[in-house]
């Protein structure tokens, strides 16, 4: 029991060594001997956990996911209507503190990564899907009058409105503040789902 709890410690460690370098330098800093400093051990402890650069990136990946994931499952429940929900899903996603944008540093780190790697660029696709059919899923049951090709067309927009905020505050934060954040999503729900 001592030497799974053991390996759960190493792994929580040199999870939260990776998130941190891949957020701090981004995808070029991101090396087995990066993590292995932050974790406090050796490259091979890191080489015992994750066999390349590769798998040090899909578990970033893996981790923004179940991060995002449960915040927007939290977001979505606590809403009193689906256009709240859809929302606060969208505001839950977008960057306007340190923390997402560290998050966000992480998920365009991948998404550079994901461009030279076809399996790397396939899971990016998997989890971005997931998050466009939830918006979608939300704007349709918002505008229950509307097609699904335009539900889904409102959709792909939103997401793209959130995902295009987080690329560009990981780089300029004054420029896309909070309060810009706040404004450019609820300019687009006044256009696409606006109150009843």
């Amino acid at each position: 029991m001592a030497r799974r709890r053991d390996l759960d410690d190493q792994q929580r460690r040199l999870s939260a060594a990776t998130w941190s370098v891949l957020a701090e330098r981004g995808l070029p800093g991101l090396t087995l001997r990066a993590v292995a400093e932050r974790a406090g051990c050796t490259t091979g402890m890191v080489l015992h956990t994750f066999a390349d650069k590769q798998a040090l990136l899909m578990h970033a990946r893996e981790l923004l996911h179940q991060r995002t994931g449960q915040r927007a499952d939290a977001a979505q429940a606590d809403a009193a209507t689906f256009r709240d929900a859809l929302r606060a899903v969208l505001l839950q996603a977008a960057s306007p503190t340190e923390e997402k944008r560290e998050e966000a540093r992480v998920w365009v780190g991948f998404l550079a990564a994901a461009l030279a790697d076809p399996v790397l660029a396939q899971r990016h696709r998997a989890y971005h899907l997931r998050f466009v059919a939830r918006v979608r899923d939300l704007v349709a049951a918002a505008r229950p009058d509307w097609s699904p090709a335009d539900c889904a067309a409102a959709a792909t927009g939103l997401v793209a409105l959130v995902e295009g905020l987080n690329a560009l505050a990981t780089v300029d934060p004054d420029t896309y503040s909070e309060q810009t954040q706040r404004t450019a999503i609820d300019t687009a729900l006044r256009v696409t789902v606006p109150d009843s």
